[in-house]
C-alpha cells in the first residue's frame, strides 16, 4: 500500500499552518463522525473542519457541531434549509457564541456535495452503499479519502478502485488500518497472508440451533464495541467480517486465497500480515476508533495522544480460534461473492441491509438474514438477465451497473421475505444516515 496521501490546496480562505490539513466529515453525527471531532478539537494545530454533513435525524447535534467547528458548508439529506439555518442559529445562541451563515445543501445529494468541497481529507463516515458517490466524489476532487464506508469501495470494487490514485484511500476500519500499519513493516512482495481478526460478536460458540432464537436486543449487544445497529447486527451475523475480507482484498490487491479470518474474542490484536520468512506483524491497542480515525486523517503520521495505550505491566493474554464456517456462513459467502467479482458484492450487501432491517422490525429470524442473502446471491448468479446478472465484467462494471443490481436485489430480497416493495424501488443512493 502506498503511505504517501495525496497533497491538496485547502479551499479554506484562511492560511492554515504548514502541514495543516483542511477536513470534510461525512456523517458527523454517527460513531464515527463524533469521535472524529474529537481528534480534531483536540488537535487545532492539525485538523481545520470546513465541511460536514448528516442524514438530519440528530438535526441539533448537526448544528452543535458546525457551530463549534464554524464550518463552512454544512449538508443535510432530509429537511429543508430554513430548517437547517434555525437550528445553526439556535446552536450559536445556546454556546453562546457568535452567530455564522455557512453554505447549506440539503438534499440526497448533499454528502457528496460535501464529499467534492476540496478538502484536503475527506472522511466517509456514512452507513450503507449510498457512501458510494460520495466516495467517488472525493477521489474525483483529489481529496485524501479516509475510508470508514466500507459498502462504498465493497459494491463499487473496482469502479472505485480505477477512480483511486495510487495512496489516495486510506482505510479507517480498525482491521484494514492495522493490516496498512503491518505491510510498512515490509514490502508488498514479501507478505505472505493478510490475517483478520474478528471477535466472534455475542454469540461465538453457538451451534446453529441455538442461533435460531436469538433476539435483535441480543444482536445488539456486541461484547467489545460500540457500534450502529446495522454495523452491530452485521457483527453479530459475520457478514461485516465477510464484507471486511472484501474490502482487504480491494485496498490491499491480495487474492482471497491468501487473507484468512481468526476469532480474537477481545479485539486487542485488530489484525496481522504474516509475511514469507513466517514472521508475522501484529497491530494491537484498546478497542477503540480513535486511533485508526486519527491514522486516517493523518495518514502516515500518528496523532499522539489519540488514545489510551495498554498498560503493559498488567498481565494479558492474546487468545485465537479458528471460525465457524457452519454456524457463521456469511464469511464463506462473502470469500464466494468476493471470487465472483462484478455486481456480485453490491447484490450481497443490498441483500443483507434489506435483511437486517426486517430482523429488527421482527418479521424475520436471525438465521433468516444470511440465509435470506445466499437465496439472493445463488438467484443472482444464475446467469439470468431476467434476475439481475448485471455488469459482471470488471473492465465495463460502472455505477449504473451497481446500482441496477443493487435495486434488483432490494426488491427480490424482500419479494422473499413477504415485504412490501419499497415505492419507485429508490436509488440506494437516496438516502443518508448519520
Amino acid at each position: 500500500m502506498d503511505t504517501g496521501p495525496v497533497t491538496q490546496t485547502s479551499s479554506s480562505p484562511h492560511v492554515l499552518p504548514e502541514g495543516h490539513r483542511t477536513v470534510a466529515l461525512l456523517g458527523s453525527t454517527g460513531s464515527i463522525g463524533t469521535q472524529a471531532i474529537d481528534i480534531v478539537t483536540r488537535n487545532p494545530d492539525r485538523f481545520t473542519v470546513t465541511a460536514l454533513s448528516a442524514g438530519g435525524g440528530q438535526l441539533d447535534l448537526l448544528a452543535r457541531q458546525a457551530v463549534l467547528l464554524r464550518a463552512e458548508l454544512v449538508g443535510v439529506a432530509r429537511g429543508d434549509a430554513d430548517q437547517v439555518r434555525a437550528a445553526l442559529r439556535s446552536a450559536a445562541d445556546e454556546a453562546g457564541l457568535p452567530a455564522y451563515d455557512p453554505q447549506v445543501v440539503v438534499g440526497e445529494h448533499a454528502s457528496t456535495e460535501v464529499a467534492a468541497h476540496g478538502a484536503d481529507v475527506v472522511l466517509n463516515g456514512i452507513t450503507g452503499s449510498i457512501g458510494l458517490r460520495p466516495t467517488l466524489a472525493a477521489l474525483e476532487a483529489g481529496s485524501t479519502l479516509a475510508l470508514a464506508n466500507k459498502e462504498s469501495l465493497i459494491v463499487g470494487g473496482p469502479v472505485v478502485t480505477r477512480a483511486a490514485a495510487p495512496g489516495q484511500i486510506v482505510p479507517v476500519d480498525s482491521e484494514h488500518s492495522a493490516l496498512a500499519q503491518c505491510l510498512r513493516g515490509g514490502r508488498a512482495e514479501e507478505a505472505r497472508r493478510l490475517v483478520v481478526t474478528a471477535s466472534g460478536g455475542p454469540f461465538r460458540g453457538m451451534p446453529r440451533a441455538v442461533l435460531a432464537q436469538v433476539t435483535p436486543e441480543q444482536a445488539l449487544a456486541h461484547p467489545t464495541w460500540d457500534m450502529g445497529r446495522v454495523v452491530t447486527t452485521n457483527s453479530a451475523t459475520l457478514v461485516n467480517k465477510g464484507l471486511e475480507v472484501i474490502e482487504a482484498h480491494l485496498l490491499f490487491g491480495i487474492g482471497f486465497d491468501r487473507i484468512e479470518v481468526v476469532v480474537h474474542p477481545t479485539s486487542d490484536v485488530h489484525s496481522m500480515v504474516e509475511f514469507t520468512d513466517g514472521s508475522t506483524l501484529l497491530q494491537a491497542s484498546p478497542p477503540t476508533m480513535l486511533i485508526p480515525i486519527a491514522l486516517g486523517l493523518a495518514w502516515p503520521d500518528r496523532v499522539p495522544g489519540a488514545a489510551p495505550a495498554y498498560d503493559w505491566s498488567v498481565p494479558r493474554t492474546f487468545e485465537f480460534q479458528p471460525l465457524d464456517r457452519e454456524a457463521f456462513r456469511a464469511v464463506p459467502l462473502a470469500y464466494r461473492v468476493g471470487e465472483a467479482g462484478g455486481t456480485y458484492p453490491a447484490v450481497y450487501n443490498a441483500a443483507n441491509e434489506e435483511c437486517v432491517e426486517a430482523f429488527h422490525d421482527r418479521r424475520i429470524g436471525f438465521l433468516d438474514i444470511v440465509d435470506t442473502v445466499e437465496r439472493v446471491v445463488d438467484e443472482h448468479n444464475a446467469g439470468d438477465e431476467t434476475v439481475g446478472n448485471l455488469g459482471n465484467n470488471p473492465v465495463d462494471l460502472d455505477v449504473v451497473a451497481v446500482l441496477r443490481a443493487e435495486r434488483w436485489a432490494r426488491t427480490r430480497t424482500r419479494e422473499i421475505l413477504g415485504l412490501a416493495p419499497h415505492h419507485g424501488c429508490p436509488d440506494p443512493t437516496g438516502k443518508e444516515t448519520a
